[in-house]
């Protein structure tokens, strides 16, 4: 028991200290900057303990209940040698998984508001779940035949690119959103877990090259699907552009965040109703893998007590982070790119977008979670810390980018084209054992920490800079946080593969041994 408390005391210092970057980030710009103390500032301080504590339990339960139950579902699978069961389960997985997930259901919703109906938030929602599951199926399908995942995702994003091209300019920035959000702090840890252990029971497959690359897949295709559908949704003219008595006003941003502060009475019910909606949207997935492990496969679960208690604290661990998130980090973030947009000096706002980008992507829970297993995998080759670092950056250049793009009112088609141009050519020159993980942090950098704060960002944005249309422009900040890491992880492996090449080059031979 006191081995226990010492490894979650550890756990919470490390949670402590991946949050102090957006910490740093808030206080320097409101310090330096805007000059003036926030409201509430005792409950935005209260607000971001529970989002360290809500860490620090989601980690503990990965370890005890997610992780464990994924790679034995993946060994019993194997096991059994039954293709079809394996499809059928990453299928439901990645359905269940996706269709009640909360920002997809956010984004869908805030799409059919914006497009005054025109886009069906029930269709998309439905459209990006089906899409996950197929292509966690046929991701589930490369690793039991060993193909090497860079033709995927070469011959995907060459699809994705000639579809920008045609596709209207209202759904593009949408569908890399809708793309970027299908991957949340529960899901990513949970299929990753799947192709992890699934490489693992096969042999002459590695855990890092093979494993990897599920993620990654579930980000690519929605981007598709999405596109196809907006294609056919505006193929009678175009939408309407009356958008700024429909968009997302401050009412509709704040409705998802409000602080709940005034009365008692509302604040509790608030919490007990936020813990419902949270068991509603992990329900989908305990009830798959309840039924793929007791009427599938027939095994009870093993340690079963543990994995309880595990997926107890991954659920008390996710309520205790979006319920900080709402009383921390949400209303000051808020008010805070308002101030920035009120100062018309555009220097900021990028800035802003950098740091901003950086210290969320740093305090990501899927990616630390993420970055660890890639750790173990790599066997020395790659660093935790390296690689959240790396996303960390990438992120930072992709927000920035993408704000910068709505500032000027550039066409996100030019954008969105020449980044994933870049990332196909990269993906033709880095090392192997680095794609698929690549790919898949691109994923894990969509999460909760970031994709409400980067949203309401760009919807913030497109609202407030006079001749911008928030559905072409307010949309898309979250495909740049994807774009970006996949480049920047990619760029890391193919300079220290070059270095090793130059080292063995520049190195004396060795002596005959013989002598």
């Amino acid at each position: 028991m006191l081995d226990s408390l010492k490894a979650f005391w550890h756990i919470l210092l490390h949670s402590f200290k991946n949050l102090l970057p957006i910490i740093a980030v808030v206080a320097f710009f409101q310090a330096v900057i805007i000059r003036q103390v926030p409201d509430d500032l005792g409950m935005i301080l209260f607000g971001l303990g529970v989002v360290v504590l809500g860490v620090a339990l989601f980690l503990q339960g990965l370890e005890m209940g997610i992780f464990p139950i994924g790679k034995n579902l993946s060994n019993a699978f194997a096991k059994k040698g039954s293709l079809l069961l394996l499809l059928t389960f990453g299928f439901c997985l990645g359905f269940a998984a996706v269709v009640a997930e909360p920002a997809l259901i956010a984004v869908a919703d805030q799409a059919q508001q914006i497009s005054e109906g025109r886009v069906s938030a029930t269709v998309l929602r439905l459209i990006v779940a089906l899409s996950v599951g197929a292509v966690v199926a046929l991701g589930i399908m490369r690793i039991v035949f060993g193909h090497p995942i860079h033709w995927y995702l070469i011959s995907g994003y060459v699809l994705v690119v000639m579809i920008t091209f045609f596709a209207p300019a209202e759904i593009v920035g949408l569908a890399y959103d809708s793309g970027g959000v299908t991957t949340n702090i529960v899901t990513v840890p949970l299929i990753a877990a799947l192709g992890i252990g699934l490489a693992a029971s096969i042999k002459g497959r590695s855990t890092l090259s093979d494993g990897f690359g599920l993620v990654a897949l579930a980000v690519m295709v929605p981007m598709i699907t999405v596109q196809l559908y907006g294609v056919l949704v505006y193929s009678f003219g175009e939408a309407d552009a009356q958008l700024a008595g429909t968009m997302l006003n401050a009412s509709h941003a704040s409705a998802a965040v409000e602080t709940p502060a005034a009365a008692p009475p509302a604040f509790w019910l608030s919490m007990v109703l936020d813990l419902l909606k949270m068991l509603r949207d992990v329900a989908p997935i305990i009830l798959v893998i309840l039924f793929f492990q007791y009427v599938v496969i027939r095994r009870p679960i093993a340690h079963l007590a543990k994995v309880i208690v595990g997926f107890v604290l991954v659920i008390l661990g996710l309520y205790a982070f979006v319920v900080g998130l709402k009383l921390g980090l949400f209303p000051i973030g808020r008010s805070m790119a308002e101030q920035l947009v009120a100062l018309d000096y555009h220097g900021y706002l990028y800035l802003f977008a950098f740091a901003i980008g950086f210290g969320t992507t740093m305090a990501e829970p899927a990616l630390i979670a993420i970055g660890q297993k890639a750790q173990e995998a790599a066997r020395g080759r790659l660093s935790g810390t390296v690689i959240r670092l790396l996303v960390a950056v990438g992120v930072a250049i992709g927000i920035t980018i993408g704000v910068h793009r709505i500032i000027t009112g550039d066409s996100i088609h030019f954008y969105i084209m020449a980044g994933y141009t870049l990332v196909i050519l990269l993906t033709w020159l880095a090392p192997s054992y680095i794609i698929a993980l690549a790919f898949d942090l691109g994923g894990v950098t969509t999460s909760e920490v970031t994709v409400p704060l980067v949203t309401a960002l760009g919807i913030g944005l497109a609202t407030h800079i006079e001749g911008r249309n928030v559905l072409i422009d307010g949309f898309g900040l979250i495909a740049f946080a994807s774009i970006f890491p996949i480049v920047t992880v990619m760029l890391y492996a193919i300079f220290i593969e070059l270095g090793t090449r130059l080292q063995r080059k520049r190195a004396p031979p060795e002596p005959n041994a013989s002598r």
